[in-house]
């Protein structure tokens, strides 16, 4: 049965959300696997789901949330086109909802992103604002690294922000104060790959297990065994990445979200679910560089982009 759409969550406190990256071991079933990641209550707030979050590890005000790479069966990779040196737009898959519209995620957000963080390394004022859409929508920026495309960083909010200042504020939140990783450098630019991922259509679902694996994300609310409301949230690819099925995505974030009593099918009744769906691009630095040649001097990677880029 459907649950009621919306297009944004409501509007609450703005709070950060991170994505914990690390590959997790299958789950036994039992729903006794912890994981140690831990989600936090709402502050100032006895109610209402956690908006933003931010994918960080420990009790520090903000929530965990898997890695954000897409499985087999996602949006195709944007690919660069030799004739233009310009970034191709991408299509929605087939049997995706909406399927005749374009992803409103281009890959010019991820070079925006690239664009924004080159400027903080190396000390050069920030571009001037893009040109695509600054419709607000929730979202996140994902940092990887090397040819494994280990996480390096991943920060978001599930509050809903014009696009120019949000991708701005989470580029650096993201890169930088990603409490599991050390800040990242100028040296590391060359291998880094940029991800922008939108969150979409979110539906209050009619019980935990209204939602497809693959298919949405999910956000649960739950009481903990200490009267404690609390949030966990795993984004569309999290599930099939691991091969979960959704009874152990389900005790997964339980477990994320700090719940360490038995968890019962009784208990799993009585959570609130929303589920979603999610928009994502990925660039490397590579291809952000050649769609970028004609604004670096000399070819020399010590020059800041032209700021006529976004004329």
């Amino acid at each position: 049965r459907m649950g009621k759409r919306r297009c944004v969550p409501p509007l609450e406190p703005k709070l950060a959300a991170g994505c914990c990256g690390v590959k997790k071991p299958k789950l036994s079933g039992s729903g006794t696997h912890s994981h140690g990641n831990q989600a936090t209550t709402v502050p100032g707030s006895s109610s209402g789901p956690l908006q933003n979050h931010q994918h960080t590890d420990g009790n520090n005000g903000r929530e965990n949330i898997s890695d954000l790479t897409l499985g087999p069966g996602s949006s195709p990779i944007t690919r660069m086109n030799p004739t233009s040196g310009a970034l191709s737009p991408l299509t929605r898959p087939n049997g995706t909802a909406n399927s005749t519209k374009n992803l409103v995620v281009t890959a010019e957000m991820c070079c925006y992103c690239f664009d924004v963080l080159y400027c903080h390394l190396y000390g050069f004022p920030q571009p001037r604002l893009p040109r695509f859409t600054n419709d607000p929508y929730p979202l996140f920026v994902t940092w990887k690294t090397g040819r494994d495309k280990r996480l390096r960083g991943c920060i978001g909010t599930f509050s809903a922000m014009n696009l120019h200042s949000g991708l701005r504020e989470y580029t650096l939140t993201s890169a930088l104060k990603d409490s599991r990783f050390p800040p990242l450098t100028r040296e590391e630019l060359p291998k880094l790959f940029c991800s922008v991922s939108l969150l979409t259509n979110f539906e209050d679902a009619s019980d935990y297990l209204d939602w497809e694996v693959g298919i949405h994300g999910i956000r649960i609310e739950f009481i903990n065994e200490k009267g404690v409301k609390r949030t966990a949230t795993y984004l569309p690819e999290v599930a099939k990445e691991q091969d979960w099925d959704q009874i152990q995505t389900i005790d997964s974030l339980l477990r994320k979200g700090g719940f360490k009593a038995p968890i019962t099918n009784d208990f799993r009744k009585t959570i609130k679910l929303t589920r979603y769906r999610s928009e994502k691009v990925t660039i490397s630095y590579a291809e952000y560089m050649a769609s970028r040649q004609h604004c670096f001097q000399n070819g020399t990677l010590h020059a800041p982009p032209l700021y006529n880029h976004y004329s």
